[in-house]
């Protein structure tokens, strides 16, 4: 064992996501229960063992979920919302609470902080009966155990618990904190029962997140409380994603055991080191977000630096964050001159088995030195490797003109309506289809060399004629294409823009059993020839009906992508504006009518810190018009917004200047559009009315209620019906019946409007 190193936490979906394949399979009862059950504790004893065998001292539990640990976590302290109490059975309750029924909406779920993963929002109110349910993290310490490892255990802190959580009723969040409190104290006394002494790791984000006087003041109260409980117990608080300097001031005066910073994304937390006194620092020097391999040189100085503060043996090496947020390992990949690299989740765990070897040797040996010059001389060949400088582009990039479209809004509006005579609420998808079976064997088959070319051709325009005829059948006014050709958003530009490298097994978990497989930005970005045109075209030539064009925005492109970390994030994302830029013209010329630029992570950028938005806003912003910056009046630029709070940036969003937003409502109703209302948006909006992220199918009638609440806020002649997100989770014989229903309910009110 290498003392003092710590794994924040380890990704749960498996080498080759094997809990994905089981959670799907037992949603379509295809796999039992107790299968479902034995894959999970396979999986969790791979991944403690992975971990042990590298030498790991503080190793988690309870960092496994089956679907999200925010959830898992209103599980333990029984805030189940009083909707899905009628549910006898806890497996079909939680599930039912992350996915809903046919019933039963599911609770909402938004991206955790500004990363691409989401969570499911807790629901709170004071007729919930708080009690203790402490099952889950028993087990697995236990289970732990029987394979010879005291883990220390993960938990969401209560003040982010409550902080971000959905409060339904008139109670303020201290409230929700001094009922849920003593829960944790219970917790902590229970699991004292198993073990005489215990590592417990609470993670409490939100104390990143300028922090308001009245989380402040509850810091200090919550952890004397819980590290009063008993002495036997060390109590370590994380934090990650930016620096938590006003929380830190607090956390001091309590006697937690450890204290969890960033000092990847939170480069401000150096300057609270010298707050820390009689403590452990948890120093989070591995980058547990990105998958660049360390710089052991910088890292080292870094510590270096700590060491001057806090003495050594108190400095315990970890990881920034949870390795939840990167792949599983580099191992499984072809390779290539740019492997070298990469870091993925095993091979940050071996980083910190590493840094903790060297860190805490008073000599270093001839295999550490050697070590540490092997890396050196991979980090300087990235530096100076002609794979990334792209003089062409940065030339490029230095004469951007113009840098917005012309025309006001209420200019191109007048000639677009004109133009289009597109029906009162006029109905449309947010872009993709159903993602068959068939279709991700076809461009499988076409990616290994099993069928030509043309057969892929053929198969691609197949689906397009089966999504076409559907779309004329269910009587949508703008239709898409479908996105067959496209295994994710971002991942298919990716693989169409040089700069970009697309890993073969780089799966990071989304959401419960969704996997993304970001690609990696590690070079200037260009566009060879045009991306979409082809496929576009093609389905408009197969209806009278609009086609939109689909594209992924420079800033989601950038959101959720491994981004380079050698230049600015704004540079990378304006590199991407000028391909797309020259993708819109091409689209325009051959006759495409609406062009939709996905900016679905554009909130999720967001910093963290009030201080550091302005300048976020001013590059994001000035990406997007550059993107659609050579759009011509008659030409329509949509843009899509997923699970955002737009109270703070709908300035941002007028500036942007797309003519018509969608954006996901379905699991929240009118709260996001509000803001629009009374700030006086004036360009139009698609209000999702159709959660594409639960299998259930609403009626005419719930569509019909859904549309007329929106209509209270929103003005008839601007607004779009359409589902909140692309229907590529989805299945065939939910997303027909379900978009059949959505038009049927428009023409309903059409007709009484």
């Amino acid at each position: 064992m290498i003392k003092n190193t710590l794994i924040t936490a380890f990704p749960r979906i498996g080498e080759n996501r094997e809990l994905k394949k089981a959670l799907e399979s037992y949603w379509s009862k295809k796999l039992s229960l107790e299968e479902l059950i034995k894959t999970a504790a396979s999986l969790r004893k791979k991944h403690l063992q992975e971990q042990q065998k590298r030498e790991i001292e503080f190793i988690s539990s309870n960092d496994f979920s089956y679907y999200d640990q925010m959830l898992d976590t209103a599980v333990m302290l029984n805030a189940i919302p009083e909707r899905f109490l009628s549910i006898e059975n806890p497996i079909d309750r939680y599930f039912a609470m992350a996915r809903g029924t046919n019933d039963i909406p599911a609770m909402a779920m938004v991206k955790w902080f500004n990363t691409n993963y989401h969570y499911i929002v807790p629901e709170l109110n004071s007729k919930i009966k708080f009690n203790l349910n402490p099952e889950k993290i028993i087990n697995e310490y236990k289970e732990a155990k029987e394979i010879g490892i005291k883990t220390k255990i993960n938990l969401i802190g209560p003040l982010t618990f409550v902080g971000l959580s959905k409060i339904t009723d008139n109670k303020d969040t201290l409230y929700y904190i001094n009922q849920i409190i003593p829960i944790y104290g219970d917790l902590l006394k229970k699991l004292l029962e198993i073990d005489d002494s215990l590592t417990i790791q609470f993670e409490e984000p939100i104390f990143v997140k300028n922090p308001v006087p009245s989380l402040l003041s509850n810091i200090r109260k919550t952890y004397q409380y819980l590290s009063s409980i008993s002495s036997k117990i060390n109590i370590i608080v994380t934090t990650y994603f930016e620096h938590s300097t006003e929380a830190t001031r607090e956390l001091v005066e309590s006697n937690v055991w450890g204290i969890g910073l960033d000092f990847v994304y939170g480069p401000k937390n150096f300057e609270s080191l010298n707050l820390i006194k009689d403590k452990k620092l948890i120093a989070g020097i591995i980058d547990g977000r990105n998958i660049w391999t360390s710089d052991y040189e910088k890292i080292l100085s870094s510590l270096r630096r700590i060491e001057k503060v806090i003495p050594k043996e108190d400095i315990i090496i970890s990881t920034s964050c949870s390795l939840l947020h990167v792949p599983y390992t580099v191992k499984n990949e072809p390779d290539s001159e740019l492997k070298k690299w990469f870091s993925f989740a095993l091979e940050k765990v071996e980083e910190v088995a590493f840094m903790g070897r060297v860190f805490n040797t008073n000599e270093l040996s001839p295999q550490y030195k050697e070590e540490l010059e092997k890396n050196k001389k991979i980090i300087e060949l990235k530096k100076s490797s002609n794979l990334i400088n792209n003089i062409e582009v940065i030339q490029k990039l230095k004469n951007i003109s113009p840098k917005e479209r012309e025309g006001s809004f209420e200019e191109r509006n007048k000639i677009q309506k004109e133009k289009f005579k597109l029906p009162l609420l006029p109905t449309t998808t947010i872009g993709s289809f159903p993602q068959t079976s068939e279709i991700r064997k076809l461009r499988s088959d076409f990616k290994n060399g099993i069928i030509s070319a043309q057969e892929y051709e053929d198969g691609i325009k197949k689906y397009i004629d089966e999504c076409i005829a559907f779309q004329e059948e269910a009587g949508l006014d703008v239709f898409v294409h479908g996105e067959p050709e496209r295994n994710d958003m971002v991942e298919y530009f990716g693989e169409n823009l040089r700069g970009f490298h697309i890993t073969k097994n780089g799966w990071v978990q989304s959401y419960g059993s969704r996997c993304v497989k970001p690609p990696i930005i590690f070079g200037d970005i260009s566009r060879p020839q045009p991306i979409t045109v082809k496929w576009i075209t093609y389905a408009q030539s197969k209806t009278n009906k609009i086609v939109k064009g689909m594209l992924t925005g420079p800033v989601t492109i950038v959101n959720w992508s491994f981004v380079r970390d050698d230049v600015p994030r704004s540079t990378v994302a304006k590199q991407i504006a000028i391909a797309l830029r020259d993708e819109i013209s091409d689209l325009q010329e051959a006759g495409i009518k609406i062009i939709q630029v996905d900016e679905a992570a554009f909130k999720e950028g967001y910093p963290l810190r009030k201080e550091n938005i302005k300048e976020y806003e001013e590059w994001a912003v000035e990406s997007f018009k550059v993107t659609i910056s050579l759009a011509k009046k008659e030409t329509q630029i949509h843009t899509h917004m997923c699970y955002s709070e737009f109270e703070d940036i709908i300035h941002t969003i007028e500036a942007m200047d797309a003519d018509v937003i969608t954006i996901e409502t379905a699991r929240s109703g009118n709260k996001l559009l509000k803001i629009f209302e009374s700030t006086g948006y004036k360009n139009e909006i698609g209000p999702g009315v159709y959660d594409i992220h639960s299998p259930r199918i609403p009626s005419i009638n719930e569509f019909k209620e859904q549309i007329l609440l929106r209509l209270q806020v929103l003005d008839k002649s601007k607004m779009w019906v359409n589902p909140d997100c692309g229907l590529k989770t989805r299945k065939w014989e939910e997303v027909k019946l379900a978009l059949k229903n959505m038009v049927a309910a428009t023409e309903d009110i059409r007709k009484s409007l």
